[in-house]
This record gives structure tokens, sequence and C-alpha cells, in this order.
């Protein structure tokens, strides 16, 4: 058993009130734009406030939060915040993962996250950008459920859940990718000191992990597959291994990462030993949960190799594995 404090230090110290949250630095750092300006001077100067993060004594009037949400304002009406890049218009119409303006299918203190993470505020949306024929959330994630909170609202309910003992807040769904812009919307209106934690299939685009930057604190990442074949067959996601690489490789140089990866039954060789074994070769000393609780769900009938759960052999033999490879697991 790994020592977490030593895998996720960044968390941590913002629980210990060592550290400030990375939503709150980003109020403090003053950043002068307008509306008018250009997406390319906009990301400029995204790039400058990110690379030099200089600090004022007060709330700035605007604030790289504020260009965040200018960029990522921009970016919805014209979607790409992931890799599918529908460009749509978010405003009149929904993209591949059903979402137009973001739906809450649920919030609440969940007691059934990692250890470190519980009690998580953990706030889940409708839809999702991958359609796994396996989810075991797909009644929120295949379709839109749920209901609109207002920013400031949702900001309150998480001032509210950090005095009732949040330990953090848990953007997850379905997916949060597609939600981006009301996240940090909502930002706007938080005023405590709790880590935030961007729980994702990490199938985002550039300009997606670009604004996380400076904003998550924890990348509490999914990485499923070992190929893109099984992506394309079980999720229906095309590039799936190139930009899932890619994405955490930029977040491990970023904050701290806790990665999942769920063992399916007969996608040991395909999957899980790739997947484990790029993460101890990439980016080895961040904190793993190897999920071995795998159950059909959804549609997973209809593919014969994923129709009942891993057996005792399966379950031994990815232990086994991890072991071998000195995997830091949660």
């Amino acid at each position: 058993m790994i020592n977490a404090k030593n895998i996720l230090p960044r968390y941590f110290d913002i629980l210990e009130e060592n550290g400030i949250a990375r939503y709150i630095q980003c109020k403090y750092i003053p950043v002068t734009f307008s509306k008018s300006e250009t997406n390319k001077s906009l990301w400029e100067k995204h790039r400058s406030a990110i690379k030099n993060q200089k600090l004022c004594d007060i709330i700035a009037e605007k604030s790289l939060l504020d260009l965040k949400i200018e960029l990522a304002a921009r970016i919805f009406r014209e979607c790409c915040l992931c890799e599918r890049r529908c460009k749509i218009d978010r405003k009149i119409e929904s993209g591949n993962c059903g979402v137009q303006q973001p739906s809450i299918a649920s919030e609440f203190l969940h007691l059934g996250e990692e250890n470190i993470l519980v009690p998580s505020y953990t706030i889940f949306f409708s839809g999702c950008t991958f359609h796994c024929v396996f989810c075991q959330n797909w009644d929120i994630s295949q379709r839109k459920t749920g209901f609109f909170i207002e920013p400031e609202r949702m900001g309150e309910m998480i001032n509210t859940r950090k005095n009732q003992g949040a330990k953090n807040v848990n953007w997850v769904g379905g997916d949060p990718t597609p939600n981006l812009y009301y996240i940090l919307k909502t930002l706007k209106y938080c005023r405590v000191n709790i880590p935030q934690v961007w729980n994702s299939n990490m199938y985002c685009s550039q300009e997606t992990i670009n604004l996380l930057r400076g904003v998550i604190d924890v990348y509490l990442t999914d990485f499923k597959y070992g190929n893109n074949k099984c992506a394309l067959r079980l999720s229906k996601v095309d590039n799936y291994i190139e930009i899932v690489k890619r994405n955490h490789q930029i977040v491990y140089d970023d904050g701290d990462v806790i990665i999942r990866h769920l063992v399916m039954p007969n996608h040991i060789e395909c999957c899980s030993k790739p997947v484990l074994k790029w993460i101890a070769q990439n980016i080895s000393d961040v904190a793993v949960n190897t999920m071995l609780q795998y159950r059909p769900e959804y549609k997973a009938y209809h593919y014969k190799e994923i129709s009942q759960p891993i057996s005792q052999k399966e379950y031994i033999q990815v232990r086994k594995f991890v072991n071998d490879l000195g995997i830091l697991e949660l």
C-alpha cells in the first residue's frame, strides 16, 4: 500500500490547509483582455498567465479564471471540448455526447469513491462522450436526465457541502468534459478552499486540457483500453490510445493523478496488461486503482466475451502483473 501523501501532495496540502486550491489562485492572477480579441490572442495570453503565475493581493477585476470562461464560451459555440470535435453550437443543439445545456443527474456526498477522497461532493452530469456497451451508469450517461442548476446556485451548494464535511468537489458523469464551460462559471461563485477533482475518461481535446490547467488539483482518470480496436467496438470512439496516452502525459506533468483501470473479462492480454505496462513505463509514480469489480450491465450481454464477471484466474493474473510491475496501487 502506498503513502498517498507522497503521491498526491497537492491534494493533501489543501486538505491540511497548507495549500490553496488552484481555482482560487486563478482568481488572483490578473489578465487584461477584451471580448473583441481573436481566439489566437486570448490563447497566447492564457499560455503566458499559466507560465508566469503572477498573483496579486486581491481578487483580480479580470482574472485567469475569467479568461478561461471566455475561451470556454467560444468553444461552446463551436464545440471541440472532446476529441469527437462535433463543431456544433451547443446553445442550439447537443453534440454526440447528448449534452446541450448541462443537466445534473444527482449531487451528493459520495462515500463509494477511493478512501482518500471520501466523503466526496460528487456532481453527476448526464450525457457522455463515450457510448460504452457495458456502462454501469447508462441511465444517466446514455440519455438526458436530471435538471439544470444555475452556476451561482451550484457554487453556493459547493460552499455548503464543504461545511458539511466534503473533502473535494468531484466533477463526473457520464463525463464532465461537455460541461467544462458550466464548471468554470460555477467556480466563479465558489469561495471555499476545496480541491477540484476531474473524474473523466480523458477523451478531452487539447483545448480542454489547457483550460483545466491551473484549475484542477486531482485528475481522477479512466484508462480503459490497451488498443483502438477494443475502444471502437465497446465504447464507439476513434483514436483512443493516441488521445488518452497524450492526455495522461500532460496531466501527469500538471497535477496529482489517480488512474482507474477497470479489468474486463477476456481483455487481460489486449487491454489490462498493455495499459498497466504503459503506466509503469511512462508515469510510474501515480496512484493506480485496478478495479476488479466488473459486472455486465446495459448492453454487455450482447457481447459474449464481456457477458460475465472476471474469473478467479483472471483476478490472480492481474494482481500478479500489478505486483511484478511495482505499480503504486491504492
